[in-house]
């Protein structure tokens, strides 16, 4: 009776979520202005939040590696750019990390091939959110300006994804991380913090090519890549959420639902998609997107 009361309280409940966001969007937009103009300057961005929250929780990539490019086409600042990124991506990596994560509860909890997860993920994501903050808390500074770091990063990570991809696999899939494994991934946590707090992408690309090499299964790579950034860029939330933040607000109040939407999609995507065609996709268009802004 207890869990058919719980059951029924549920059901109610769901169909109010929606109401709910709505009013704070709404109360948000005209905090900002007014909202016709708002939606004649802004509404388009809507599309790359969708875009970019599709292709970051299908390939377990962060946002970033959509946005950037575009804030960089539109002559954002560096500090705006990354702001901005980091700010949507709390919607859209964050609805693709609750789905993955209902994806993994529900379906899942008892394959041999995804027990890893929620291991990769507790020892991947607190180095991740150390390297951030060790990085802003010192002021480290990229080694080159966003423009430059950003597309030498694609490149590289592209690459090593089509090297990947081409080699040949065999079929049976790991599922133990070794104790190698879990120091790479406090590694990969700690300097893919570090890249992240520069170029808002960083940790959950490395992670997930990290764990394809290995042989792990593809759809539980890209869930505990799109886990890992999702409370990585939540861990910067006090700096590119906060009144004072370089994020332009504007476009976040479009970009920011569309991401939702889009990271809500993205579970599907990927799991409909052939493996190595998805990281193929994925691996070209991060190679031509670093490729054209390094010649710019």
């Amino acid at each position: 009776m207890q869990t058919e009361l719980t059951l029924h309280k549920r059901r109610w409940l769901w169909p109010l979520l929606p109401l709910i966001a709505l009013a704070f969007w709404w109360l948000w937009a005209n905090s900002l202005g007014d909202l016709s103009e708002l939606l004649a300057s802004y509404g388009r961005f809507m599309l790359l939040g969708i875009s970019g929250a599709i292709f970051a929780n299908s390939t377990g990539a962060g946002g970033g590696v959509i946005f950037i490019p575009v804030f960089d086409a539109l002559q954002f600042t560096p500090a705006q750019a990354v702001a901005t990124s980091f700010a949507i991506q709390c919607f859209g990596m964050t609805a693709g990390a609750l789905s993955w994560s209902y994806h993994f509860k529900k379906r899942h909890a008892k394959d041999c091939e995804w027990q890893m997860l929620p291991r990769a993920v507790v020892w991947t994501a607190p180095t991740a959110i150390a390297g951030l903050w060790l990085c802003q808390g010192l002021g480290l500074q990229s080694p080159a300006s966003l423009h430059t770091s950003f597309s030498i990063f694609s490149i590289l990570l592209g690459a090593a994804i089509i090297a990947n991809s081409i080699r040949k696999q065999t079929k049976a899939h790991r599922t133990t991380l070794s104790q190698w494994d879990l120091l790479v991934l406090i590694g990969i946590g700690l300097g893919g913090g570090i890249i992240t707090a520069w170029l808002s992408v960083g940790v959950g690309e490395l992670m997930v090519i990290y764990l394809l090499i290995r042989r792990f299964n593809a759809p539980m790579s890209v869930a505990a890549g799109v886990i890992v950034s999702a409370l990585t860029v939540w861990s910067a939330a006090p700096l590119h959420l906060a009144p004072g933040s370089n994020a332009l607000f504007e476009l976040v109040l479009f970009a920011g639902p569309g991401a939702i939407i889009g990271g809500i999609l993205a579970r599907k995507l990927a799991l409909v998609l052939p493996v190595k065609g998805l990281k193929l996709f994925f691996a070209f268009w991060i190679v031509l997107t670093g490729c054209v802004m390094l010649v710019q």
